[in-house]
């Protein structure tokens, strides 16, 4: 008998995330929690311990952060999920009921500029900000000082954002996209005139982008991810002197950093076959010192000004914990934690494109063969981790193996196997996909008569084009928030995201029409065998509503068994209750068609 309370736990226990702070008042720290039951944005004073809800929306908020005096809070107004809003900003000390907005005090942060997607935020010590927006007429970024108008310093109709300003201001760093590859960007350096310093591009399919100048008055140093030898890895780059140096580490997997305070070291980041650890390495020698952690993933880390590094830490089998190298847990969420699920374990099967790696997780009872989900990651490029996912434990707990692919197209396997999917999209993937399907049936874990392919966004894609293309390998398919008509997708989904399919399928739909009708999974609703339940937000701007009621259109005019569950907000919910809600809708249409009703 499934307890229904215990998978419904991890997703109402409370969470946080990793807190940032205000680099010159390094006390007060702004964080993410659902605590409430939505995801909101909220304040931490660690001299006092105070605490303080800042945001407080129906569907929630989700960017957010102090900046460097700590004096303010900024954090994006989009419109039930839509993504398209204005940054706000708040005292940091202000009490939420007595401000200048009835509910949470805060005001536009930049009233001269409209509604926009954003395209990154850096925001200087005495309330300069840089902001990047997308709108219709293309990318911007714009130089917004305190009682003046803010300055265009950039405006292109190709996709760009803004990367970084150093510690003293003068220098802003924007990733761009002038050459047409959204996927792989350049870099620029600017003044706050809009002169430009210098320019670093590696050329096609490597792509340059930048982590942050050195925190260090005067200092240009930019710290920069780079993949010429293709994978993930790091340079620093002084714009001003013109030099380069690459940082060559003997680790395997792909590599990130930030720096340390005073600029004398970085923080790497290391990932590898869907697991994550922590260094410390030191630029005036090169030594590279292991910073212990757990076995599992890492969800963010930063250093403190005393040289403390704080990390968040999951595993597949133990809930996220906000943890210090100084000992102990740093930030600890109201309530109980969320219950433990079961270890994942690593497969690794051949596939046409080289060996893929899986992650497997399996009932506690019963026996195999197993039904099973193969639930497919979104992005394209993202990966499978072994980390903590309720909705995983979920389908554990029901008696299902759930079988996570990091298909060609995932990041985490070098920049080859990330671009293997360009100019064959989706098809590609799911090679890899069903490479793995047929290795859990042939090894006897997955019942062949009971499986489930699903995914979100870019999984819910995949999750409709598979049924399309493999017809006879599944045999329930759930779709959240997937595109299913990618010419309709393209004509709606925000701007960002066309320059992306551009990048992808070489082109738009008008200049590669075949391309697009290969991957898309309308093409192959007449093949449809599976019977298909869809979830989508009205306000999606990433998978818009009209393509997915085309694909549900096709499917009532050739009478496949469907359904479909709607409800108001945008690419996903971050309203607690929601997200069970779907939850729930997923494993009992899953059930009812497998008959474990």
């Amino acid at each position: 008998m499934v307890d229904d309370e215990r998978w419904k736990a991890r997703f109402r226990a409370a969470r946080v995330s990793l807190p940032r702070w205000a680099r010159d008042a390094p006390h007060r720290s702004t964080y993410r929690s659902n605590a409430t039951g939505t995801w909101e944005i909220y304040s931490w004073d660690r001299e006092t311990d105070a605490r303080r809800q800042v945001t407080e929306r129906p569907n929630g908020t989700w960017m957010g952060g102090v900046d460097p005096s700590g004096e303010w809070i900024w954090w994006f107004a989009d419109t039930d999920g839509d993504e398209f809003g204005v940054w706000r900003r708040v005292p940091f000390g202000a009490d939420v009921k007595d401000g200048r907005d009835p509910k949470d005090g805060s005001v536009p942060a930049v009233p001269e500029l409209g509604p926009s997607y954003p395209a990154g935020l850096a925001l200087g010590r005495d309330g300069l900000a840089v902001v990047g927006r997308t709108t219709e007429e293309g990318n911007t970024v714009h130089l917004c000082r305190p009682g003046a108008a803010p300055e265009v310093l950039y405006h292109h109709a190709e996709d760009a954002h803004v990367a970084a300003l150093s510690r003293d201001e003068s220098l802003i760093a924007i990733g761009h996209s002038e050459h047409g590859d959204s996927r792989h960007l350049a870099l620029r350096v600017l003044r706050p005139d809009g002169s430009a310093v210098a320019d670093l591009w590696d050329g096609q399919g490597k792509g340059l982008y930048a982590s942050g100048f050195a925190p260090v008055p005067g200092d240009a140093r930019l710290l920069v991810n780079h993949e010429r030898r293709g994978r993930e890895e790091l340079l620093i780059w002084d714009p001003v002197a013109g030099t380069e140096r690459e940082i060559v580490l003997d680790l395997p997997g792909e590599i990130g950093a930030e720096w340390y305070p005073d600029g004398s070291a970085l923080l790497i980041s290391h990932s590898y076959e869907a697991r994550d650890e922590l260094f410390r390495y030191d630029l005036a020698d090169g030594a590279l010192t292991r910073i212990e952690t757990p076995r599992g993933v890492i969800g963010g880390a930063a250093v403190r000004p005393d040289g403390t590094v704080e990390f968040s830490w999951s595993s597949a089998a133990e809930p996220p914990v906000i943890r210090s190298t100084a000992g102990g847990v740093v930030l600890t969420p109201p309530g109980p934690p969320a219950p433990a699920s079961v270890p994942v374990e690593d497969v690794w099967v051949d596939g046409p494109g080289g060996r893929i790696h899986a992650l497997v997780s399996r009932p506690e009872g019963g026996a195999a063969p197993y039904p099973a989900v193969f639930d497919v990651h979104g992005g394209p490029t993202a990966q499978d981790e072994d980390s903590f996912v309720p909705s995983a434990a979920a389908w554990v707990d029901h008696g299902f193996a759930v079988v996570r692919v990091n298909y060609r197209g995932s990041t985490g396997y070098g920049s080859e196997w990330r671009d293997a999917i360009e100019g064959r999209v989706g098809l590609t993937e799911l090679e890899d996909i069903k490479a793995v399907r047929d290795w859990a049936v042939g090894t006897g874990l997955a019942d062949p008569s009971r499986l489930v392919l699903t995914g979100g966004s870019w999984g819910g894609f995949l999750t409709l084009l598979g049924i399309g293309t493999q017809p006879d390998d599944w045999t329930v398919a759930v779709a959240s928030v997937p595109v299913a008509d990618y010419v309709a997708a393209y004509e709606d989904e925000m701007e960002g995201l066309q320059a992306f399919d551009r990048s992808l399928f070489g082109g738009s739909p008008d200049d590669v029409p075949d391309r697009y009708r290969e991957s898309s999974p309308i093409t192959y609703v007449e093949r449809v065998k599976a019977p298909v339940l869809i979830l989508a937000g009205e306000n999606d701007p990433r998978c818009p509503i009209r393509q997915i009621d085309n694909y549900l259109g096709r499917l009532a005019e050739l009478g496949r068994p469907h359904e479909m569950y709607r409800y108001d907000a945008g690419h996903g919910s971050l309203v607690v209750e929601e997200r069970i809600t779907q939850m729930t809708a997923e494993m009992d249409f899953a059930r009812k068609h497998l008959g474990m009703s």
